[in-house]
């Protein structure tokens, strides 16, 4: 079979790589994709491989690497993706791009702590400019005597007793937050003998860590006294404040403001030359770094791969050891001859024997990758099981729609993945960042397909949002039944409502071409005939459903030779499911096709014949289907029940009859025969991996280990019960079906009664319909698509997921294996 229906042969191959070549080889496997590496040095630490050292060097470039990013991002720049396919660099070139990194690294270094430098001396020359600007008036320092009054004179007359002190001023400025604070404590420090003066600035200021305009407040302090001006200046100091000189005449302020304007005026230009060189440094780090990165991570997984490489014993080869595709052996020595060709010495790989179970590959495209992540969410199925996926591109879909079948939410669903599909080699719509438009577009096809399969089933319902849709002509007439009753006005009058009676001849004139009859959609036991028709479909659906599971699972026991499962286990599961369910589903199909509508009156019920069944009782007022209907039940009901023991003690008896005769052969092998063993182990312990039954208690090789009975009757136990039950369980479980779908379907009827209808009866009796119908529209579509696409989509689709993981891939996968995960340069790429 091919590979989407199994998974593909792996096979484990050793690896010789020369010592000279092994990084050029490793590379080009890392480009292809093609081999899984064991690690050979599971017991050696990190810092004891033989490659730490450049796998420390890339990790100190890379965190070079993001300095240089992160100077480019506070630059307001974005790094350009790389273009072209870019290769590991060879081993000598990681010099040259650790001395050129470090180059740019150093120069951005020092650019931007010039700078900040710059930056920050033009904003204190600003401030200076502005608290010598503000226009402060000089105050008058406060005196203080002993014996003073409060009208007594600031200014002491001449020779006084404080000639010889001299007002002192403190200029600066301050955060707008501190000014407050900074006033109060001056104050209560001082003890008021200081007057200071505080100005907002004019014009913003850019702050010269941020770059962001703010606010400063300046203030003038004047004072005397030594020990005030200490006090002052500390406080300023544990403020933060900025403190410039500040001179008392009006032309010597005047004139070192005019210095400072000219020295902020020489400053910006040398700040704009340093501005200019930055983006130099920066346009240069923008057209390496992208490249550089890609390379140094693959340069890195190269390492890291070779870490995990063991040494020959003669040091001039490393060997590895890695699970491939049979398929892909040519390929993968092809490559590794070209690549080690320059060493003089080729090197090789060949197949190795394991006893290990191999990792799952199974090749996917764009379009089954969605179905494939459906089945592995669930569990990675075994080496070479069957894989579920190529049938779950055609029953989940048709699950959903059963759920969700409705002609019009169909066609927006499948409108919407379509713009997806054809949109899909659009760059801006791969790389959207959205977390949820990326999980609808990695399902595209997925959707295509459900709304597909919903506008198949919404006309079998014959429902466009909620709305029948008369496409052929009725099988019913109503002309007929009026023609031969006795309807009269006064009938009519009395009786709201008319029954259309079968029997009567040119009243029912045959079934509906496709779907179900529109005329249903007028009729008053309408949900009650829908009910009826989506129950036994669901039935129907569900038994036919777990059939193929279980039938899927014999293709499990004849690919791995387990024979004896198909008599012991697979023969009575069918049995047991088809006896019971299957019957079920064949009293269904029969009274379609034997009750007319002349009978229909004294129809049998199926549910109490089925009750009847497994009571071995007959009702007297529920008639018989066919002849014999009895006899044919209490034979089934027999045999199922029959079965039961067959799969709870047929395998384990079979398994410990096939250990005591394994047990009693001779130990003593021949040599050629221990060769052949060795070389067939590779196919041979595949029949090994089929269940968990025959590993109970046996490591290693399945012949020498001990055979323990018990256990493999308690596996077989708990796989009987859970069928058992399951097939009375499961069956129930596809009643979801019919009750998702008759949500669905009356979810939209209460939605157009309540909106459309009512928008068109306000309309109508408003003379307004136009005005009226387009909110009441707007409404109509928004709850549309946030209730019945949105909320009941992901309903359905929930419960499609459950059917197919429970009900239907629980008979016949496991999902106990491990994928496939080869050296590759995919993740360092993007």
């Amino acid at each position: 079979m091919g590979s989407m229906f199994r998974s593909e042969e792996v096979a484990l191959v050793q690896l010789f790589l020369p010592t000279s070549a092994a990084y050029t080889c490793m590379s080009q496997l890392g480009e292809l994709g093609l081999v899984e590496f064991r690690d050979l040095n599971a017991s050696v630490s990190a810092f004891q491989r033989r490659f730490v050292g450049d796998v420390r060097r890339c990790e100190e470039l890379e965190k070079t690497f993001m300095f240089l990013q992160e100077e480019v991002r506070r630059a307001g720049l974005v790094l350009p993706p790389p273009e072209g396919r870019l290769l590991a660099p060879p081993p000598r070139d990681l010099l040259r791009i650790q001395e050129e990194t470090d180059r740019l690294a150093q120069e951005l270094r020092d650019v931007r702590g010039n700078q900040q430098s710059l930056r920050a001396q033009l904003h204190q020359l600003q401030l200076h400019s502005a608290v010598l600007g503000q226009g402060h008036s000089l105050p008058l320092a406060a005196t203080h005597a002993d014996g003073l009054s409060e009208r007594s004179p600031l200014l002491q007359p001449p020779g006084g007793p404080h000639q010889d002190l001299r007002v002192n001023f403190v200029a600066g400025a301050v955060e707008p937050s501190k000014a407050a604070a900074l006033e109060r404590l001056l104050w209560r420090a001082c003890r008021g003998f200081l007057i200071a003066s505080f100005r907002e600035t004019e014009q913003q200021l850019e702050d010269p860590v941020t770059g962001e305009p703010a606010t400063w407040m300046t203030f003038l302090i004047s004072y005397w006294g030594e020990r005030i001006g200490q006090k002052i200046h500390k406080i300023t100091d544990c403020f933060h404040c900025h403190v410039f000189p500040f001179v008392e005449q009006e032309e010597g302020r005047l004139t070192t403001l005019q210095q400072l304007r000219q020295q902020s005026q020489e400053l910006q230009e040398v700040l704009g030359e340093t501005e200019r060189f930055l983006t130099q440094v920066l346009g240069r780090v923008q057209r390496l770094l992208p490249p550089w990165q890609v390379q140094i991570r693959k340069m890195k997984a190269v390492y890291l791969a070779l870490n995990q490489c063991s040494v020959s014993a003669t040091h001039k080869c490393l060997i590895a050891e890695g699970w491939c595709a049979t398929r892909d052996l040519p390929t993968l020595q092809q490559v590794l001859q070209d690549s080690s060709s320059e060493a003089g010495v080729s090197a090789v790989v060949h197949r190795i024997p394991c006893r290990d179970m191999p990792p799952t590959l199974i090749r996917t495209n764009r379009f089954t990758a969605s179905f494939q992540g459906i089945v592995d969410a669930y569990g990675v199925g075994r080496y070479q099981e069957v894989n579920p996926a190529p049938y779950t591109i055609i029953t989940f879909p048709f699950l959903f729609a059963v759920m969700f079948g409705d002609v019009g939410h169909g066609l927006l669903m499948f409108l919407f993945a379509l713009a997806m599909v054809l949109a899909e080699n659009q760059p801006a719509v791969k790389t959207a960042q959205n977390e949820i438009w990326q999980t609808f577009f990695s399902g595209r096809y997925l959707l295509l397909l459900m709304g597909l399969f919903s506008i198949y089933t919404g006309f079998i319902y014959n429902e466009c949002f909620s709305r029948a849709t008369t496409i052929f002509s009725s099988g019913w007439s109503v002309a007929a039944m009026a023609t031969q009753s006795d309807w009269s006005d006064t009938f009519l009058a009395e009786h709201p409502l008319l029954t259309l009676d079968p029997n009567v001849t040119g009243v029912f004139l045959g079934p509906y071409p496709f779907g179900i009859d529109p005329v249903w959609s007028l009729a008053v036991n309408h949900l009650s005939f829908l009910n009826s028709f989506k129950m036994k479909m669901s039935v129907i659906l569900g038994v036919t459903h777990m059939t193929f599971g279980v039938v899927l699972g014999v293709f499990n026991h004849i690919h791995f030779g387990q024979w004896h499962r198909l008599l012991l286990e697979t023969l009575p599961e069918l049995v047991f499911l088809l006896g019971l369910f299957g019957y079920l589903v064949f009293l269904v199909i029969y009274k379609w096709l034997c009750i007319s509508a002349a009978s229909a009156a004294s129809a049998p019920s199926i549910l109490i014949h089925f009750i009847n069944m497994f009571l071995f009782s007959r009702s007297p007022t529920n008639r018989l289907l066919f002849p014999g209907q009895e006899v044919v039940q209490s034979v089934l009901v027999v045999l199922a029940l029959a079965m039961v023991p067959v799969l709870l003690l047929g395998t384990p008896l079979f398994l410990h009859w096939q250990h005591r005769r394994r047990s009693r052969r001779p130990t003593g092998r021949q040599p050629d025969e221990d060769k052949s063993r060795i070389l067939d182990s590779s196919d041979t312990s595949v029949a090994g991996w089929g269940s968990d039954e025959e590993k109970a208690g046996c490591p290693g090789n399945s012949e020498e280990a001990e055979f323990v009975l018990s256990e493999v009757l308690m596996h077989q136990a708990i796989h009987t019960i859970e069928f058992c039950l399951g097939c009375i369980s499961n069956t129930a479980s596809y009643l979801r079906l019919w009750a998702l779908s008759l949500a669905h379907a009356q979810l939209s009827e209460v939605l157009w009664a309540m909106v459309m209808r009512s928008g068109l009866r306000m309309g109508r009796e408003w003379g307004v319909a136009p005005v009226v119908l387009v909110p009441v529209f707007a409404a109509f579509a928004v709850l549309t698509v946030a209730i019945l696409l949105v909320m009941e989509g992901l309903s359905a689709f929930l419960h499609a997921l459950r059917l197919h993981w429970v009900e239907f891939q629980n008979k016949f996968y496991s999902g106990s294996g491990y994928k496939l995960s080869p050296f590759t340069f995919t993740a360092e790429e993007e």
